[in-house]
This record gives C-alpha cells, structure tokens and sequence, in this order.
C-alpha cells in the first residue's frame, strides 16, 4: 500500500498540479485500473439510471481541453484523500468534501457521481499522481542503485499519519465486487511493475546480482508492506531509527553482486 515520502503537502502545491488518467503513466497495470474501473462506472451508471440523470442536472466539461476543469479535479481529490483520512468512509459525506476543496456539492458529485464508488476513484487517482511523480524523479535518477532507493522512498508512509496509506486501509477494509478487486489488483501491480523494472536494469547493466525477479518482487513488497504497517500503527522502534535506511539497506543486501565484497 504505497504512498510518497517526497510527497508535498497540499499548501505546497501549485495551482497548475493536474489530475492524472490512470492510463497516463507507464505500465499495463496503469490502463487495466483505468480500463477496469471505466468499464465499473459505466455498468452502475445503466443499472440505476445515474448516466442521464447526471447529465441531465451537470454540464459537460472536456477535462482534456479545459484545465480550469483538470486543477478542479484535482483540488477535489485531494480533499477527498483527506477528508476519508480524517473521518473514514462510514461518516464520510459529499459535503464535508466539498468544504474542504472549497466547491459545491454540485461539483463535488460530478467529479465522483455516487458516494459508492468514491474511494476506489480517489485511489486510482491517488496512485497515477503519485506514479507520474516518481517517474519523473527516476527518469532524473543517474543508476538502478538511485531508482531503487526512489522506490522505496515512494512507496514507504512518510510519517504514522499519512493520508494516501490511509486511504489504502479504508479501501481494503471495504468488500469489492469484481469489478472493483480488478481495480486493485491492477493497482498493485502497477508497483510490482515498477520494481522489477529498477532490478531488470540493474542486472542488466551488472550492477545487482540475477535474482529471480518474481520471486525477489514478492519478497520486497511484502517487506515494505510491513514496514509500512509498523510506521503507521507508531512502532517505538523506528523512533530513532530510518525506516527507509533499514528497508533499502536489506534489498541491497539482496541485490549485491557476488563478486562484490
């Protein structure tokens, strides 16, 4: 359940920060959560009329071509993340996110449509902004070596507190039709993708050693995963100690070369 060290706060983001497609960052997993979760909405809007019914009473606005339309987008998913972090999903109304994004309920229900399906689109967008943000830093990064310790920052909470892991928790917690563990899956994967693109090219550039890339991928996201686990419950023991230091210092013992001392 990833989020971001690096990640800024919402005081220090810039009005032109733009919401993200899922399918607008590397790797199949990306396009499947996007495709998946399309595919989900479009099937409940038939099912209980909401598709006229939304057009009918909200205007129709290309986020493609109005950024006016993306930045509040934006603003409201991050207020969503919050709001769900602070309150959790069982209080959770339209309106306390509207307040914090400082929108009307109005916009609020047309960038989600219905309450039911707000978490699983504010994970998936959660999750393409915060991929395209670490694939602008690794495509920055000078060896696999600094692409990893990236990862690791990216997927690790920043501190017991983080909202985008809180958001992880409260959307696991809840049951999924099928539609929807694609989705997850699908977003999950987009992690693993990433992993083992940084060890693929370490290897192949001899600077780690040729472990089994699926097997060393399973055994390293479950590891973050924990320690994931232990920063948010508040463990004493990372109080003094980087949890970060402790998760990237053992996948490096993993990936040592041999012939290295």
């Amino acid at each position: 359940m990833p989020t971001s060290e690096t990640e800024r706060t919402p005081t220090d983001r810039a009005p032109s920060d733009r919401a993200v497609p899922v399918e607008g960052v590397i790797g199949t997993a990306d396009a499947e959560a996007g495709a998946a979760y399309r595919s989900a909405d479009r099937s409940a809007d038939r099912s209980a009329g909401g598709s006229a019914d939304r057009s009918a009473d909200l205007p129709l606005v290309d986020r493609k071509r109005q950024r006016s339309g993306d930045e509040a987008r934006g603003r409201a998913m991050r207020a969503a993340i919050s709001v769900i972090a602070e309150k959790g999903t069982a209080a959770l109304r339209m309106s306390d996110i509207a307040e914090r994004a400082g929108m009307s309920t109005g916009h609020i229900l047309y960038h989600f449509g219905k309450k039911d399906r707000l978490l699983l689109e504010v994970l998936a967008w959660s999750q393409a902004d915060l991929w395209t943000r670490y694939q602008e830093a690794a495509d920055q990064a000078g060896s696999p070596a600094e692409k990893l310790d990236l990862f690791v920052r990216f997927y690790l909470p920043r501190h017991q507190g983080d909202e985008r892991y809180a958001l992880w928790t409260q959307v696991l917690t809840q049951h999924h039709d099928e539609a929807g563990r694609r989705i997850l899956t699908a977003l999950l994967d987009g992690w693993d993708e990433r992993l083992e693109a940084v060890v693929r090219e370490g290897r192949e550039l001899g600077q780690f050693a040729d472990v089994d890339l699926p097997e060393f991928t399973i055994r390293a996201v479950a590891m973050l995963s924990g320690l994931s686990e232990d920063v948010m419950f508040g463990r004493s023991r990372w109080q003094h100690t980087s949890v970060h230091a402790f998760a990237l210092s053992a996948l490096e013992r993993d990936l040592r070369p041999t012939s290295r001392p």
